[in-house]
């Protein structure tokens, strides 16, 4: 099977970026692991037109726009990626597909710990400008930097700041407490800073370069999508760990916008 474009990843980079290159009338295969860093979230938020609207609808109706412009979808891994030629191969568990370009929307994964991970997304969660409306005025505990403390006093007046998080407590599926130390403190909702990780292994397969961020090395690309890689290209929080999903979206966009200039310019 060949492909234009064989897109990586089926997040809102990469749907975004698909339903632009199949509205141009190219052909394109989305390869999606079906494991969105948002799932375990009941609401999106900050998407102009779409606030409040669950993660997994807005790819559903992403996934459904896509398919109707001739796209094709598949919920699959990728093994390796490889190339040859001038184009790549791409080995999913069952077959290899070629492509004349590649477009990474891998996202990336919070490293949150055992304790905290099902309430991730609900009153544990990292970032405030997605669910600090939600849990304004409440009690809210803060773990990471100084400047997080700042931001979050936005939403709440009563915040409190802990040097480590030992352990959580909850009642009728609510959180209620924070333990730090020997210290319990009342909360509504903890504000966590988790490690992340780009989920970039084959990007770096490929010999993509890095640059280093707030938070470590993420793949560089420039203002339209491209890394250090001829043909390839990255969009999404495998490139941006400040990314929102409306942000990613737009970068999904903007990669898919150069994708389809590169493909015109290549055909000569």
């Amino acid at each position: 099977m060949n492909y234009e474009v064989v897109i990586i990843g089926g997040g809102a980079a990469g749907l975004s970026a698909a339903l632009m290159l199949t509205r141009a009338r190219r052909s394109v295969l989305v390869v999606d692991g079906a494991e969105p860093r948002n799932k375990p979230a009941a609401h999106m938020h900050n998407y102009l037109s779409r606030d409040g609207l669950s993660p997994l609808d807005l790819l559903k109706h992403g996934r459904e726009e896509v398919e109707g412009y001739g796209g094709e979808i598949v919920n699959d891994d990728v093994r390796s990626v490889s190339r040859v030629g001038d184009g790549f191969e791409v080995e999913l568990s069952g077959r290899v597909v070629s492509a004349r370009r590649l477009l990474f929307a891998t996202g990336l994964v919070d490293e949150v710990p055992e304790g905290l991970r099902d309430r991730w997304g609900r009153d544990v969660f990292g970032c405030p400008y997605c669910h600090g409306y939600e849990v304004r005025d409440q009690k809210l505990v803060v773990f990471g930097e100084e400047m997080k403390v700042a931001l979050v006093r936005q939403w709440s007046a009563d915040v409190t700041h802990v040097p480590s998080v030992d352990g959580i407590e909850v009642e009728d599926d609510r959180l209620v407490a924070v333990l730090s130390g020997s210290e319990r403190i009342p909360a509504d909702a903890l504000v966590y800073s988790a490690p992340v990780k780009p989920r970039d292994e084959l990007l770096l397969a490929l010999g993509a370069e890095t640059e280093e961020t707030s938070v470590g090395p993420f793949v560089r690309t420039d203002a339209k999508g491209r890394t250090s890689v001829p043909g390839v290209y990255a969009a999404g929080n495998v490139t941006d760990p400040t990314a929102i999903v409306i942000v990613a979206a737009a970068q999904g966009a903007q990669a898919a916008g150069m994708i389809n200039m590169d493909l015109i310019t290549a055909a000569g």
